[in-house]
């Protein structure tokens, strides 16, 4: 039996180190599913990445026994976007959070994400900056009463997946920490996606901003509030599939009793080229504090960005030869600096 043949399990992607977050964090959830998910879809340690920036959520390299990067604040983009055009047999994990990923990491997060780098992004999203103890992020709702804005915040929030669809990327999800099988299901399909994949997790701060997503988590609220996305089907939900979600003539999308709906129920189809229905389902819930859409929003083919870079690469190789780049460096226009 060769190495590749060996049947993984949840251990083998374990480390040693000692898990260091408050007991009772959704990142604990979310760490044991990842390392689970690895294990069923075949992954080898010797072939994963986790690179991560800074917060919490970026302490996860350490409990992964795979290879990873802790790089800097917001940063983690970038040196991935350059492992993954170097290294294509690599399968290659971000890891970040609402602060890191959205505010100082905002921009290398969307050129990424437009870029299509063969990739898999994980966003924690808690709505505050957990690491440095309680101020508010770029995902804290409106009004947000926080160590750093004792009158309330005056920011709109960031909508991390329309922010995703808005870079147009191509595969776009969002899930809840607590719920493994949902996550599961989310986190194979980006494993599987070719191309950036990027997924919203709800993840619960219990010291900092317990409860932020109580309506979507917990026995009694989850019922009546999570829309689940399920290609091909109607999206209805609630206990009976008593509400519905219709297109309204402006592009914009409503709830409605599903007795009303009638034929205008929406029929969720993630392989849509065009952005526009994923991006108004985006737009349905404007804070998870009510009904809120989770699932796979987007998921489409499109070339991806280090395959056509290293094609260029050869074609630049065939056509001009091997550099040399000490040549390079030392040729045309040079100053001495005294």
């Amino acid at each position: 039996m060769t190495t590749n043949e060996i049947k993984l399990t949840k251990k083998d992607f374990t480390s040693d180190r000692e898990v260091r977050w408050c007991p009772g964090c959704g990142d604990y959830a979310i760490l044991a599913t990842v390392q689970s998910l690895l294990a069923d879809v075949g992954a080898r340690p010797e072939k994963t990445v986790f690179i991560s920036g800074i917060g919490c959520s970026s302490r996860f390299p350490y409990y992964m026994d795979t290879y990873g990067f802790h790089t800097i604040h917001g940063r983690a983009p970038t040196v991935a976007t350059g492992l993954a055009i170097t290294r294509p047999d690599l399968d290659i994990w971000i890891v970040t959070g609402d602060g890191d990923g959205l505010s100082i990491g905002g921009n290398h997060l969307m050129h990424t994400l437009r870029r299509n780098v063969n990739l898999n992004i994980l966003l924690f999203n808690n709505e505050i900056y957990g690491l440095t103890k309680g101020q508010y992020s770029p995902t804290s709702p409106l009004g947000s009463v926080h160590k750093s804005t004792p009158m309330g915040s005056l920011d709109r929030p960031v909508n991390p997946v329309s922010l995703a669809l808005g870079a147009e990327a191509t595969y776009v999800a969002r899930s809840i920490d607590t719920d493994r099988q949902h996550l599961s299901g989310v986190l194979r399909g980006a494993y599987e996606h070719r191309g950036t994949s990027f997924v919203e997790i709800y993840q619960n701060c219990n010291i900092f901003n317990d409860g932020a997503f109580a309506a979507l988590r917990e026995k009694g609220q989850k019922e009546h509030n999570q829309i689940r996305l399920v290609p091909g089907e109607p999206i209805t939900f609630g206990p009976e599939g008593e509400r519905a979600v219709i297109a309204e003539p402006d592009g914009s999308m409503r709830i409605v009793p599903t007795e009303e709906a009638g034929e205008r129920v929406v029929v969720h189809d993630p392989t849509r080229v065009e952005p526009t229905t994923a991006f108004a389902l985006s737009r349905l819930a404007p804070s998870p504090t009510g009904p809120t859409p989770i699932g796979v929003f987007r998921e489409v083919d499109r070339p991806v960005y280090d395959d056509e870079l290293r094609k260029q690469v050869a074609a630049a190789r065939e056509r001009y030869g091997e550099g040399d780049l000490v040549e390079l460096l030392e040729g045309g226009n040079v100053w001495d600096v005294l």
